[in-house]
């Protein structure tokens, strides 16, 4: 089993609202064979112990005319890691900061409105972001993959 500690009930109720975050309790106990209070009871229980963090739209940049969206892949020194990792936190247009194997590495993601945005974020964040040793940047021209959730 992929997540330790679930049982298939609750792997399928987790399937089930990846797919769709909106299924009513009673839908979940149909297709789960339990009632629609032990769904509900089920769901809030995942939602208490942290196996769900939230439910959210998923919006594709790709398809809002105009948006960039664009991974920086930066390496800082060990002295300034903690400030650049502020740095980045603190700007909106940055959605994601994964800390990676290797040293001092980020991997960061952002969405732009616009090309012009996403210039003014290099220069006026990245490009003055301290003790940088490396960084590099992909603009992303389309998905062709993108799982939701977590494979059980």
């Amino acid at each position: 089993m992929f997540l330790g500690g679930l049982d298939q009930i609750d792997q399928q109720i987790v399937q089930l609202l990846i797919h769709n975050a909106r299924i009513s309790y009673s839908q979940i106990g149909e297709k789960t064979g339990i009632s629609r209070v032990a769904a509900r009871s089920r769901v809030q229980a995942l939602e208490k112990s942290g196996v769900i963090e939230e439910y959210t739209a998923v919006i594709n940049p790709q398809k809002i005319c105009g948006a960039v969206s664009c991974y920086f892949e930066i390496e800082c020194s060990s002295e300034t890691f903690s400030d650049v990792v502020r740095q980045l936190e603190a700007c909106e247009i940055i959605t994601q900061i994964y800390r990676v194997t290797g040293r001092n590495r980020l991997h960061v993601h952002a969405v732009a409105s616009s090309a012009d945005e996403m210039e003014e974020l290099v220069s006026s964040v990245i490009d003055g972001l301290p003790g940088i040793v490396s960084c590099s940047t992909n603009i992303i021209l389309s998905r062709i993959k993108d799982i939701k959730g977590l494979r059980l």
